[in-house]
């Protein structure tokens, strides 16, 4: 039971999308911290994650990411709400923002939202 009473089958199915550098000096802390951002974020908002798809940082164009690919297969077959994402360099890097829009249109268009997990960018729940 979520701290609500609800079910954890009444819970909106979200994706929670990490692309991080797995690499050099410290391999796994940007995407631990990504993954226990999302997975706080989840539990604030009563999400329920279904899965947990990694990219590794590096590829700007996330349509040639293995894992987003995943993402868009998901959202394509309806069976998620939401897809969190640190925040929308995880997408894509700033300096083309072009793949951010793209990405994230593509997303809306299959009624699928995304939502950013670290503090700054995340929105307090409605009402």
């Amino acid at each position: 039971m979520i701290s609500d009473g609800t079910s954890p089958e009444s819970a909106a199915k979200v994706v929670l999308y990490v692309c991080a550098d797995r690499g050099r000096q410290m391999p796994s802390l940007a995407a631990d911290r990504a993954l226990a951002e999302g997975r706080a974020f989840a539990e604030r908002h009563e999400l329920a994650i279904t899965v947990v798809v990694t990219d590794r940082y590096g590829e700007p164009d996330p349509a040639r990411r293995p894992g987003w690919l995943k993402v868009r297969a998901l959202a394509a077959a309806g069976g998620v709400e939401a897809v969190l994402v640190r925040w929308p360099a995880a997408i894509a890097p700033d300096v083309v923002r072009e793949y951010q829009d793209r990405e994230t249109r593509w997303l809306q268009d299959h009624g699928v939202h995304v939502r950013y997990t670290w503090a700054p960018l995340a929105k307090a729940p409605a009402g």
